[in-house]
């Protein structure tokens, strides 16, 4: 009887279980920060812990593509695009007032719920299913690009153009605040 075949418990102690809670409970704590801290460059730093967490569950679930696209689309792209953001339109870096609400406990209540919601629907769907890591890998580039062009072709796409749509109005606001802004006072060179 191979690993694979052996009956699983809830909580069997295998080693990358472990390390997949471990991390998981790192990207918990990091996503939580992302949304807890004012600091708004300090919330996009935090993201990139959470993102990069999340990209070595898949990799611990064995789904290397997964892995990497999450590395360079989600930590490369969607990150730098909000750091751009933030300097383009000069929101404020340091600690601010405008970055809290003041609906902070109607926020969690949502996303506690959202949480229950999701986990119990994730775990209902995949009670009985465990991954055959001794198996062939179910994660490799042929299998996911099959599904990803498949079946997801469109909302793939989609994203592409949000990601463009939100780059080009990051350079409206900083050109249109530019427009708006005085003239710059005439130097006192002319005085000499």
């Amino acid at each position: 009887m191979t690993l694979a075949q052996a009956p699983h418990g809830f909580l069997s102690s295998t080693g990358v279980e472990i390390a997949f809670l471990l991390v998981g409970l790192v990207t918990l704590g990091a996503a939580l920060v992302t949304v807890t801290t004012r600091q708004l460059v300090h919330a996009a730093l935090w993201l990139v812990v959470a993102l990069g967490g999340l990209a070595v569950e898949y990799l611990l679930l064995t789904a290397e593509f997964i892995a990497w696209v999450q590395v360079l689309i989600y930590v490369g792209s969607v990150v730098v695009l909000l750091l751009f953001g933030l300097m383009l339109t000069k929101a404020p870096i340091g600690r601010s007032a405008d970055a809290d609400s003041g609906n902070r406990w109607a926020a969690l209540a949502v996303a506690v719920a959202a949480a229950v919601a999701l986990v119990w629907v994730v775990v209902d769907a995949f009670r009985t299913t465990w991954i055959d890591l001794d198996g062939p890998a179910a994660g490799t580039t042929e299998v996911t690009g099959a599904s990803l062009f498949r079946h997801w072709v469109l909302p793939f796409e989609a994203l592409s153009v949000l990601l463009l749509a939100a780059l080009v109005g990051a350079i409206v606001l900083s050109r249109k605040a530019k427009a708006d802004a005085p003239p710059a006072a005439p130097g006192k060179e002319g005085a000499r």
